[in-house]
């Protein structure tokens, strides 16, 4: 896996595979802990190791763990990586059509979610999984086999991440049940009108819950607050606009619903650690100008 990936990823960043689900990742020095939005999807690390920080919890993913996101998060990532021995990755976003398909045949077969829904989980990667990994970017290496095989590869490794030692949290997840399925549905609001003015109280209506109720049940979902979310996702789109569109820091926080540049650059350099501008130019850097349509994957998989 480690040979394909480096031919696959050359250079640093992210890099598009055939499949627009599937995106490789190298970086060849370590990266230091980076406020990131994570996609729904999963991660697979061959090489080097990650560690995601979510309130007061860990999540390693490395050779021996894989990452699988159900909602959309906003956390800091940390990066172990080497020029002798770069992180070499790859990222597969996740098809809920073909996912629910997978979780009623799975029910079907007594495959009940019995265990509580997860938003985010790092689980062993067992060695069926890991031969699916293998097979997948043995396709990927072909223009040809990629297009044919690497959609029901794809759809094996669904399968195989379904089953797995933490199964029973992905599918509890992924079928949307219960609270879990109300606070999905607000976040993927949030993610479609983030730049648009909301108050939790229509968040909380959204979700047919009151107010402290769906405080409680959004906090045990994202592990913070709907405010910090909200503020974390316009923040993480405002970086992205100004790395990929060249937008001024004061544009970018328009754009996303600030309406005072100062309130923006305060709440920016207190997730960022850094300034608007000073963030887009190392960003800049670090991922080497990509073009726009990689760097849109800096949000989603750094």
């Amino acid at each position: 896996m480690v040979d394909l990936l480096a031919k696959l990823a050359p250079h640093e960043g992210y890099t598009r595979s055939q499949l627009d689900s599937v995106r490789f990742m190298r970086a060849n020095g370590p990266i230091g802990r980076t406020p990131v939005l994570y996609e729904p999807g999963i991660v697979i690390v061959c090489q080097g190791s990650k560690r995601g920080y979510l309130a007061d919890k860990v999540y390693r993913y490395d050779s021996q763990h894989y990452l699988v996101l159900s909602v959309p998060l906003p956390f800091s990532t940390e990066t172990d990586a080497t020029a002798q021995e770069p992180l070499l990755a790859l990222s597969v976003g996740l098809d809920m059509t073909v996912l629910t398909e997978l979780i009623v045949m799975l029910d079907e077969e007594g495959y009940r979610a019995a265990s509580p829904p997860q938003g985010i989980i790092s689980t062993p990667l067992d060695s069926a999984l890991s031969d699916v990994t293998l097979r997948l970017l043995r396709a990927l290496a072909s223009p040809l086999e990629g297009r044919i095989l690497g959609p029901s590869i794809i759809r094996e490794l669904y399968y195989r991440m379904l089953i797995g030692e933490q199964g029973g949290a992905i599918r509890a997840a992924l079928a949307s049940q219960g609270h879990f399925a109300r606070i999905s549905r607000v976040l993927a609001h949030i993610h479609r009108c983030y730049d648009q003015p909301v108050s939790v109280g229509e968040l909380a209506k959204r979700a047919g819950l009151s107010i402290p109720a769906f405080h409680a049940h959004f906090r045990a979902i994202t592990n913070t607050s709907p405010v910090q979310y909200i503020k974390s996702v316009r923040l993480q789109q405002a970086r992205l606009l100004m790395i990929r569109d060249n937008l001024t820091a004061a544009s970018a926080g328009q754009r996303v619903g600030y309406e005072s540049p100062s309130q923006f650059n305060r709440e920016f350099r207190r997730l960022f650690g850094r300034p608007p501008g000073e963030e887009a130019r190392v960003m800049r850097h670090a991922f080497s100008l990509l073009p726009s349509v990689q760097l849109a994957a800096v949000v989603a998989t750094h």
